[in-house]
């Protein structure tokens, strides 16, 4: 009798949990929750009941309550692709924009996105929702900016050497780009993005620059963690009909520690070829990199650190191959609802191994046998203000000094702009 009436029960959860999922894919939510609530008792353990409930408090404007059942969902069920990203939603919904990002990101892999939380967090929110409420496998967004900058080359004597030191011009910048994002079966994913930048000088003495980025991998997301694996390249233009073209295959992967930290590693094999005009600057590299992203603030903020590593190789450089390391570190912040900001460092070593005839370093036309060694620093920072629903007003600013024994290559510029930006 007790197996008879056990079975009954059974059927009858089932039966609310079916009606529930039905109720929630047309968006009534408020009578999902009714429903799950007569079958609470049994089900407190039950990976989907708490995500169908947490997905009916999130629909419900309940985001604190839909984040405590999405976490015990996903600790009975941590390969549930809707469950991180509602979690990753209601995260968003609370403002903890940081913590949305990292739960969004055991799942999504989008590139080239803006350097602020809360661009961030839009941009994958939707295709949250386009994926959960929609049920669309195809996931894209997509982005173009514009504005005014000027660029100013500062003195150096790598720069004075060669008479351009301290020289001013003023630059109209445009970039478009966009990607998508598929989600297999299985948990599996594929996605694919494209990145044009280009900048015209007033200047008619200045190159003007041209840049597009492509990227297209395969990825998988298992618990808290994403492996990715997939090639991608880089096609620069460099004055007089010439190019410089980047490819390589990379490895990537991300671990969410816990809800406050992510955990990032890399590994990439390259080749930068120079066109026929500079063949000995083309090499090949290999790199590795570990980072750490936490988030502050109650997910206000975040603060995000890269180490690096590897080896340039396979060059005609007269200077040989060259070992390099480096760290990369950005404080992204908020403000207040709709505007924010971003702070970024990074620094590189280059330490080649051939002997070569430079100018010396402290005396002048005097050539001096030595190794070549760089020290490459990048400061930047920028403030984000969305004027109106999907319209952000972007002033940056960017120091960039390389730092050298061998006078020719040292070389320093600032650049400020304001850009106009979508992102949809």
């Amino acid at each position: 009798m007790l197996a008879v009436l056990g079975s009954g029960v059974a059927r009858a959860d089932e039966a609310d949990l079916a009606r529930a999922e039905q109720l929630i894919s047309e968006r009534r939510y408020q009578e999902a929750s009714g429903v799950l609530s007569s079958a609470a008792g049994s089900n407190g353990q039950n990976a989907t009941f708490n995500y169908l409930a947490g997905r009916a408090a999130l629909g419900s404007g309940q985001p604190e309550k839909a984040r405590l059942l999405l976490v015990q969902s996903l600790a009975t069920d941590p390969d549930s692709v809707p469950a991180h990203l509602a979690l990753g939603l209601a995260y968003y919904q609370l403002g903890m924009f940081a913590e949305a990002n990292i739960a969004f990101e055991t799942v999504f892999r989008f590139d080239n996105l803006p350097p602020d939380l809360e661009t961030q967090a839009e941009v994958y929110a939707r295709a949250a929702r386009a994926y959960l409420e929609e049920g669309k496998r195809l996931l894209w967004y997509g982005y173009a900016a514009t504005g005014i900058g000027q660029y100013r080359v500062n003195s150096t004597r790598g720069t004075n050497a060669l008479g351009g030191g301290d020289r001013r011009d003023t630059f109209y910048n445009a970039r478009v780009g966009g990607g998508f994002n598929y989600e297999l079966p299985d948990d599996y994913a594929l996605d694919a993005s494209l990145d044009y930048r280009f900048r015209y000088y007033d200047n008619p003495g200045s190159r003007n620059d041209a840049d597009l980025r492509w990227r297209a991998a395969g990825s998988r997301s298992f618990g808290e963690d994403n492996l990715a694996l997939g090639v991608r390249g880089r096609n620069s233009y460099r004055g007089n009909g010439n190019y410089r073209n980047d490819y390589g295959v990379f490895a990537d992967y991300r671990h969410r520690i816990d809800p406050d930290n992510q955990l990032t590693t890399g590994l990439e094999l390259r080749r930068r070829r120079y066109p026929a005009a500079l063949p000995d600057r083309s090499f090949s590299s290999a790199t590795a990199n570990i980072g750490w992203v936490h988030a502050l603030s109650g997910g206000a903020s975040s603060i995000s650190i890269v180490a690096s590593g590897g080896y340039n190789f396979a060059t005609s450089r007269p200077d040989g191959d060259s070992l390099v390391y480096g760290l990369t570190a950005s404080y992204d912040f908020t403000i207040a609802k709709n505007l924010g900001g971003f702070l970024f460092g990074m620094w590189e070593h280059d330490s080649f191994d051939a002997d070569r005839y430079h100018f010396h370093p402290d005396a002048i036309d005097q050539r001096v046998s030595l190794t070549r060694k760089d020290n490459l620093y990048e400061v930047g920072a920028g403030v984000v203000w969305e004027f109106v629903p999907g319209w952000t007003l972007r002033p940056e600013i960017l120091y960039i000094r390389d730092q050298s024994n061998a006078v020719a290559f040292n070389y320093s510029s600032t650049e400020a702009w304001i850009n106009v930006r979508t992102d949809f």
